[in-house]
């Protein structure tokens, strides 16, 4: 039977009354054949899993020689409370540790600032000095253990932690394995916590870039995250679009400070969202690969075939999870996982059924790190490499996804650059666009969500247990505060920050003296202050 044949015999029958198109409102076609691949090239398009442009994936064998990094994100509490559940992960068959620090720390604020009260280890644990990293870690083998860390503004002070840390562990920094997020970009696009304005963030980011590659060779500097561009209301478009413009910003910028492109790039890793729409997130992963290896290789001309690689970590869609019939997160958890896996993530967090309400308990993150382990072991995805390569469909979207990146990266390129267009607000105003539509698409009914406006139930009680943070937590941390600031040597610390000040104001690599700030139990409001004195602080302009 012809094509046209078939699409006359279509078109005669019904189909549901329902909007077919993704999440990026990309139609989808009710069938794809050949004739939507016709310019596909394997060898340029796809190639071989390890080989360029990778859409197959970054690893010749992929799953075949490693599984994912099982890394669940997990803070709260004192660190001695997270500490406690680090090591409950990594009995129950966790691969990596991945730190979420409570809302002062992220704001570079200590546990005692009047800003703090009421924050301290509610959304993450509270780090403010050495002695806090040092109960954190304690009795984790940092020369085993990958640890990524989910931290911006003060990236600087929370990577001079974890080096000192390894060093009273005996363990050399040039050992250490792990990430700090350390992407200021997108903080000013999507997840706003910030502390300095663009340019100076750029310049510690740069700072940091230098002195990891000349002395902490196995850390990835900065994880280029579309996570948090996705969880404010982006399409699964504008978050690979953003993400991977703001990665080439921060190679310019690199460039710019000196650095040789081949020198950094091979430490940059990136972060993305998994959501709903399956395909389209495989496809999403696939295009990153791709796109990214092209320009790295044409424009930057990148010598160093590792400088070619998207290595990514995956969160599931916190978004996407519901109040209502929190039990369908486990399965919403588990869908957005596989596609993960069979996009090639290099490591994965599921997100637990309860954090609509809570941090997860123990329970519940155990069953989110049971979906994987049944992903990896029950399911067969990780048998063979990229099964989806060569669908008709997946390929098509592939290329589609592509085409449509290319065309915002020339819309930012007309906004002078990915700073500029932060300055006018274009990333603000795309992403609140796309989460009013949505949300206007479920009122309306378009797009579902089971729960929430279809299979709807009566409202009533949760039944399932929930992880609640004692104000007793706020009180001893503040308590173990005051303890190190009376106990150090004040006259040393202040010593160290003035030399900190001193870097900032002469232009000197700021990483070498934060370490010397850190072994001498500063806080990390002190630190962040001192760089505030010189910086300033960022104020977002208003956007209509």
């Amino acid at each position: 039977m012809s094509k046209d044949i078939w699409k006359e015999k279509f078109s005669k029958l019904k189909e549901r009354d329902i909007n077919f198109s993704n999440l990026s409102k990309i139609k989808i076609n009710p069938l794809y054949t050949p004739d939507d691949n016709k310019d596909f090239d394997y060898e340029k398009d796809l190639n071989y899993p390890g080989e360029y442009p990778y859409t197959r994936g970054v690893q010749p064998t992929m799953y075949r020689g490693r599984l994912w990094t099982m890394r669940q994100f997990s803070g709260f509490g004192t660190p001695k409370d997270t500490n406690n559940r680090y090591k409950y992960l990594l009995k129950h068959g966790q691969t990596g540790l991945s730190v979420a620090f409570d809302f002062p720390t992220l704001y570079g604020k200590d546990s005692d600032d009047p800003l703090a009260q009421g924050e301290v280890g509610k959304c993450g644990v509270a780090i403010d000095t050495l002695r806090d990293m040092e109960i954190l870690f304690d009795g984790i083998p940092l020369e085993k253990i990958s640890t990524s860390m989910t931290i911006n503004p003060p990236a600087a002070m929370l990577l001079a932690m974890y080096i000192v840390v390894g060093e009273k562990q005996g363990v050399p920094k040039e050992v250490l394995t792990g990430t700090i997020q350390n992407d200021m970009l997108k903080e000013y696009q999507a997840q706003k916590t910030w502390i300095y304005p663009p340019e100076p963030s750029m310049r510690i980011i740069t700072d940091i870039l230098k002195y990891c590659s000349e002395n902490v060779p196995k850390w990835n500097t900065i994880s280029i995250s579309g996570y948090h561009i996705r969880e404010a209301g982006s399409t699964a478009l504008q978050e690979l679009a953003f993400t991977l413009a703001n990665g080439y910003t921060y190679i310019d910028y690199g460039i710019k400070a000196g650095l040789p492109v081949d020198t950094f790039a091979p430490r940059l890793s990136f972060f993305f969202n998994s959501h709903l729409d399956f395909f389209e997130e495989i496809a999403k992963y696939r295009a990153a690969r791709r796109i990214w290896a092209k320009l790295m290789k044409d424009k930057y001309h990148a010598q160093n075939p590792k400088s070619y690689l998207v290595r990514f970590h995956t969160q599931t869609a916190g978004c996407s999870l519901t109040a209502q019939q929190p039990e369908n997160n486990i399965i919403r958890t588990a869908f957005q996982g596989l596609a993960a896996v069979l996009g090639g993530t290099q490591s994965l967090h599921t997100n637990s059924m309860d954090e609509t309400y809570a941090l997860p308990t123990e329970k519940a993150v155990k069953i989110a790190l049971r979906t994987q382990q049944l992903i990896a072991y029950e399911t067969g995805a990780a048998n063979t490499i990229d099964p989806l390569g060569g669908s008709y469909y997946v390929e098509a979207l592939t290329d589609k996804l592509e085409k449509l990146t290319f065309e915002y990266f020339d819309k930012i390129e007309t906004l002078g650059g990915v700073v500029p267009a932060i300055e006018k607000g274009f990333f603000q105003r795309e992403i609140s666009r796309s989460a009013y539509e949505y949300q206007k698409s479920l009122e309306k009914k378009e797009k579902f969500h089971i729960g929430v406006n279809l299979f709807n139930e009566e409202e009533k009680n949760i039944d399932i247990e929930l992880l609640k943070i004692p104000e007793e937590v706020e009180i001893d941390q503040k308590k173990s505060l005051k303890k190190v600031k009376k106990e150090r040597n004040n006259s040393k610390v202040k010593e160290t920050l003035i030399k900190l000040r001193e870097a900032a104001e002469n232009g000197e690599n700021l990483m070498p003296r934060i370490l010397d700030c850190v072994r001498e139990y500063s806080t990390l409001g002190e630190m962040c202050g001192t760089l505030k004195e010189v910086f300033g602080v960022y104020k977002e302009p208003i956007i209509f």
